[in-house]
């Protein structure tokens, strides 16, 4: 492969630490694809033969096939996809495959598989949202009235609804698409033609391979075009984000599944036993997710301090790019398939999640509010005067709105019957019109609003 350069070969272990192919061979699609649109352009400018390209193209189409019927083999002594097509190429179509490799290098072909890769990974990750939304958006519509505790600090705080709460992860999920396609409008620029890091003296067309690949146009400049990778690291922080998101969906359903929870019942499909206790169901799929959170994070970490002062323009670091992108990738796509999976197919208690919203003086907080609107006090003496009322159920053993009125105005005598009407759970959550809030209105308008109107 280096010609007359070295008289020797690389040792085992040279051959081994430099050979990329094991991995790299995920993106032969892309480097076939790249391929195809190089060798047309070089045609079109009149730089290879049309005989040639003819043969090149039907040749790329002949390894192709072989990729997809058999695999791509590891052969370490071709290091990486791109020799090893050029290689197979040549076994195809004979001295012809060598003109492929006209006006481009390595460092080139590489970036530009690279991102044409990412860019395919970004596109199947956002298909998979849009089904993890959809599930979040059906089970909010048909929970947006069933009342259960909002917590904070994991203690009762005031009542919301599971419909509201299940859309409060819609809005994370909206925010990691948009951050997704954000990403990939940014990369979509072609670095093909940038050669090894200086360009060509070939009067080659990088607007036709750009445009044939798919892209918004060429990059702009050599050096940046062989050795960028931000492409790449936006890939993975849009990923550990959303990974985020998923761990803190699937922490909720490892709590919700426990016993002294009890919010969720997760289907067979999505659990696990025990070899030992029969009585168990395990969340294990949940506990994946939330660990996979972990390793997608490491994958953005460790090509961040792989990119981390290399200088311009490429290094055989920058080798290492790809085994975190792929696999954060796969731990993603399957983190957001279980997710949905559980979200579709959970069965929710809305019994318990009723009876805990009423045990927990959740609607001290409507007590509060009512006596500054009726009884004309500043919020914090409303506020004390509610603690005093609160520790007086508590003492009694009732919720807020069990407790008889005649202790309440004994606490303050400016309650009176009327309170009675914000201190039910259904009340408060009724009550919450303001926008974003958590009544059952606003969240079957919210899950119109995401749907685009269809239901508005």
């Amino acid at each position: 492969m280096w010609g007359g350069r070295f008289a020797e070969g690389p040792s085992a272990v040279m051959r081994e630490i430099n050979a990329s192919i094991p991995f790299d061979k995920q993106m032969w699609r892309q480097d076939i694809s790249g391929s195809k649109a190089h060798v047309a352009m070089l045609g079109a400018q009149g730089i290879v033969s049309t005989e040639d390209v003819a043969a090149i193209d039907a040749g790329l189409d002949r390894v192709a096939t072989d990729y997809a019927d058999n695999g791509v083999p590891d052969d370490l002594a071709l290091e990486d996809i791109h020799m090893l097509t050029e290689a197979r190429l040549a076994d195809a179509i004979g001295p012809a495959a060598g003109r492929l490799h006209t006006a481009r290098s390595r460092n080139d072909q590489v970036a530009t598989d690279f991102r044409l890769w990412v860019r395919d990974a970004i596109d199947a990750v956002l298909a998979a949202l849009t089904g993890l939304d959809a599930a979040l958006l059906s089970r909010a519509e048909q929970h947006a009235a069933d009342v259960m505790p909002g917590f904070t600090h994991l203690q009762s705080a005031q009542p919301v609804t599971l419909g509201h709460h299940l859309m409060a992860y819609h809005e994370m999920v909206s925010r990691d698409m948009a951050r997704f396609r954000d990403a990939r409008a940014r990369m979509n620029l072609c670095p093909l033609g940038s050669a090894a890091l200086a360009g060509t003296s070939f009067p080659i067309d990088r607007h036709a391979t750009a445009q044939a690949l798919g892209f918004d146009g060429p990059t702009r400049n050599s050096l940046d075009s062989v050795s960028d990778r931000d492409f790449a690291l936006e890939y993975l922080t849009s990923a550990t984000q959303c990974a985020l998101h998923l761990s803190r969906l699937a922490e909720e359903f490892v709590l919700w599944a426990s016993q002294p929870f009890g919010f969720v019942a997760l289907s067979d499909a999505w659990s696990t036993g025990s070899s030992i206790m029969p009585q168990k169901r395990n969340p294990d799929a949940a506990e994946l997710v939330r660990g996979h959170a972990g390793r997608i994070l490491g994958c953005m970490t460790s090509l961040m301090v792989t990119m981390k002062g290399l200088p311009l323009a490429y290094s055989k670091d920058m080798q290492d790019d790809k085994p975190p992108v792929f696999e954060a990738h796969d731990l993603l796509g399957l983190s957001i398939a279980a997710m949905t999976g559980m979200i579709d197919s959970a069965t929710f208690r809305t019994d318990r999640m009723r009876a805990l919203a009423e045990s927990g003086f959740a609607t001290a907080t409507d007590l509060a509010d009512w006596l500054v609107r009726e009884g004309g006090m500043p919020f914090r003496e409303a506020h004390h005067v509610t603690g005093r009322v609160v520790k007086r159920a508590e003492e009694l053993g009732v919720t807020l709105d069990a407790l008889p009125l005649h202790e309440m105005t004994a606490i303050d005598a400016r309650i009176d019957a009327r309170v009675f009407d914000v201190l039910s759970v259904d009340a408060s959550v009724a009550s919450r019109t303001s926008f974003g809030g958590t009544a059952p209105a606003n969240v079957r308008a919210a899950v119109a609003a995401a749907r685009g109107g269809e239901m508005a």
